[in-house]
């Protein structure tokens, strides 16, 4: 797709979302099922995926992390992001790779040292990519992959979460 047909399908959402607000506003909802030997599965809308402990909280490296769960959703959304940033710039991109790494301290999550944070300590995001862009093009596709990344926000920013019955 290149700048103009990409345009051109987002034009009337963006002109909707303009006129009615509200319709902008969508609920995303994931859901799992607790299942046997510490795992919980996960429709995926690709398929059903299951989750369970990492090898260095105990688990057996059969189910998936949902620690990488999370760096993969981040990679997800943040290439998704970057190629239409790109495309909306007008910026050929031949092709690349995203990668997230994260570093965790699983004393935290084991409860075995108080002063060991639960979750992850850093995350870093980095892009390969080949591209004829100038640097000055390179850095207004990053930084306009960081501002309108959504899972990037969410992680860097916060979000109001509740845990219920």
């Amino acid at each position: 797709m290149d700048r103009d047909q990409f345009r051109a399908v987002q034009a009337p959402i963006k002109q909707q979302y303009i006129e009615d607000p509200k319709l902008a506003c969508v609920t995303l909802r994931a859901e799992g099922t607790l299942g046997e030997n510490v795992t919980c599965s996960v429709s995926t809308g690709r398929g059903i995926v299951e989750s369970g402990l990492h090898a260095a909280t105990g688990g057996t490296g059969q189910a998936a992390c949902s620690g990488d769960m999370l760096l993969q959703a981040l990679v997800a959304c943040a290439g998704v992001t970057f190629s239409a940033v790109a495309t909306a710039l007008g910026i050929e991109v031949q092709g690349g790779s995203v990668v997230a790494e994260g570093d965790l301290d699983f004393r935290g999550t084991l409860g075995v040292a108080k002063d060991a944070p639960v979750g992850f300590k850093q995350i870093r995001l980095r892009f390969l990519f080949d591209s004829n862009a100038n640097a000055t093009d390179r850095a207004r596709l990053l930084q306009l992959t960081e501002r309108y990344c959504v899972v990037y926000q969410t992680i860097r920013s916060g979000s109001d979460i509740a845990i219920v019955l």
